[in-house]
């Protein structure tokens, strides 16, 4: 292949090698072999005259050569996008695939039927959803969006505060008439709580009382979970109390199926942010969903407005 040639699949596919540093996972994204990966690679070398991977048994590395055209290519990827969508814009049309990454239980309960009204205004827009409550790499999973609850400090994408979810603690009645019905922080001591093992300092429970004093308890019990849903059945199932944020539990205190407890005291909000990759913000359908999101958010259960909003 000539240099002058050089598709830009070819360059779409040595981007992506490069973020995510595995060859099959790169072809099970683009829906080829990792054969057609493997030979987009091959060409794109030969025809630029130099080794842009380092290719292990295990894994794929940038050489210097390839970090260069690496950037080169990331910008004019980038200005093909921008001058479709700025063509797409002349006819008010915004289309193609924005990927967007989000913790578990919320994105299950809550922003997937905000992604859905999206698409109904948006009928060219395909959304690929990830649901995981692991802090990812997003440039290098090639996620545009990602909705975060906690602390930040991914300096490298552009960050948005979306609001403070609130929390509340909560207790089956079946779990408080065997185990009473706490009357103060010390009550909890030695109860059942049902905590989150992917999150640090979990094992501390911290109350805000009505006159702002602080309490840390001991948190910690028989059954641990990495996903919120999997608290969400321990407390409808009675095995234990949580501090559990509003959105995950309203219905159930609704219905009846939980109480909330000690409500003199309340754990402190937990901030909700939207990140975005930087090199995608500019592009239409990637800007569209991001202020979308961020104004709807707002009608989440419990989803308080950010300090400074």
């Amino acid at each position: 292949m000539d240099s002058s040639n050089i598709g830009l699949d070819r360059m779409r596919t040595f981007v992506r090698v490069a973020e995510r540093g595995n060859l099959s996972a790169v072809a099970r994204e683009l829906g080829v072999g990792q054969s057609t990966v493997t030979r987009h690679l091959n060409e794109l070398e030969a025809a630029v005259g130099a080794a842009l991977l380092s290719r292990s048994t295990r894994r794929v590395a940038l050489t210097e050569e390839g970090r260069g055209y690496y950037a080169h290519c990331l910008r004019i990827l980038r200005l093909v996008e921008q001058a479709g969508d700025e063509a797409r814009s002349m006819r008010g049309a915004a289309a193609g695939k924005v990927r967007v990454s989000c913790t578990a239980a919320l994105g299950v309960l809550h922003v997937c039927r905000l992604i859905f009204d999206f698409q109904d205004r948006h009928s060219d827009i395909s959304v690929d959803l990830s649901l995981d409550d692991e802090r990812i790499d997003l440039v290098r999973e090639g996620v545009d969006i990602a909705l975060r609850l906690g602390p930040l400090t991914d300096s490298a994408m552009k960050l948005r505060a979306l609001g403070m979810s609130r929390r509340v603690l909560v207790a089956s009645p079946a779990y408080l008439a065997a185990r009473g019905r706490p009357r103060t922080p010390a009550d909890l001591v030695g109860q059942e709580g049902l905590r989150m093992s992917n999150i640090a300092g979990s094992e501390t429970l911290v109350l805000e009382g009505p006159g702002g004093e602080r309490h840390a308890i001991p948190f910690g019990g028989r059954f641990l979970a990495d996903h919120g849903l999997a608290v969400r059945a321990a407390l409808a199932a009675g095995r234990g109390f949580a501090p559990a944020h509003r959105w995950l539990v309203d219905d159930l205190v609704a219905a009846g199926t939980l109480e909330p407890i000690l409500t003199d005291y309340s754990p402190p909000p937990i901030p909700l942010s939207m990140l975005i990759a930087p090199e995608r913000s500019g592009v239409a359908r990637v800007r569209l969903l991001a202020d979308f999101l961020a104004e709807q958010v707002a009608a989440i259960p419990g989803i308080a407005a950010a300090p400074g909003r």
